[in-house]
């Protein structure tokens, strides 16, 4: 991924600006800009803000062109899944991390015998998934079923809900959250 640094110089030559002109449009010193575009120190959010106001661009419009210039292979192997907020009893192994611009969170869950998420959660965003292996009982909201291998859900989840592995084997499930805020 190219660096903060890296970007802002690319922007400024784009634009035919100096260092010292954009220094006294974004009223940032041009030392400061000098050390940023070379990746000596990390500009503070409203320096940052205050550069790329100075260039024509916003916070978000730049973090987004540095996500899409970064380039990314379409394949992971399953040694290049992720683990994230493993437990002892529930693995959540996300694909694609470090994929640029990412809106879904792709995920293999995998539930031990007995494995509980605990108390109902929500979050914004959706939520869509086919039961593999074993047997999950989800509940969301006021609703609660057991799925079972080759079943699926799709729910919104600023609903509370909750999954526990209700079977007699290890339990699987493939699952997708957009946005991915989980």
């Amino acid at each position: 991924m190219p660096r903060i640094g890296t970007h802002i110089k690319d922007l400024r030559r784009r634009r035919k600006l100096t260092v010292r002109e954009l220094a006294a449009r974004s009223g940032i010193s041009h030392a400061t800009i000098s050390l940023i575009e070379r990746d000596r120190t990390s500009p503070s959010i409203d320096t940052l803000s205050a550069i790329t106001d100075s260039l024509g661009t916003t916070l978000v419009g730049f973090f987004a062109d540095i996500q899409q210039s970064a380039p990314s292979s379409p394949f992971y192997g399953a040694d290049e899944l992720v683990e994230i907020g493993a437990t002892r009893s529930i693995s959540y192994r996300m694909l694609g991390v470090n994929h640029p611009n990412r809106h879904i969170l792709m995920l293999h869950e995998v539930y031990e015998i007995g494995a509980d998420t605990g108390a109902a959660f929500s979050h914004t965003s959706q939520e869509a998934g086919f039961v593999l292996l074993g047997e999950i009982e989800l509940t969301v909201g006021e609703a609660t079923r057991v799925l079972r291998r080759g079943d699926g859900y799709y729910f919104d989840s600023r609903q509370p809900h909750r999954f526990r592995n209700v079977g007699r084997t290890r339990a699987e499930i493939i699952s997708a959250v957009s946005p991915p805020t989980y």
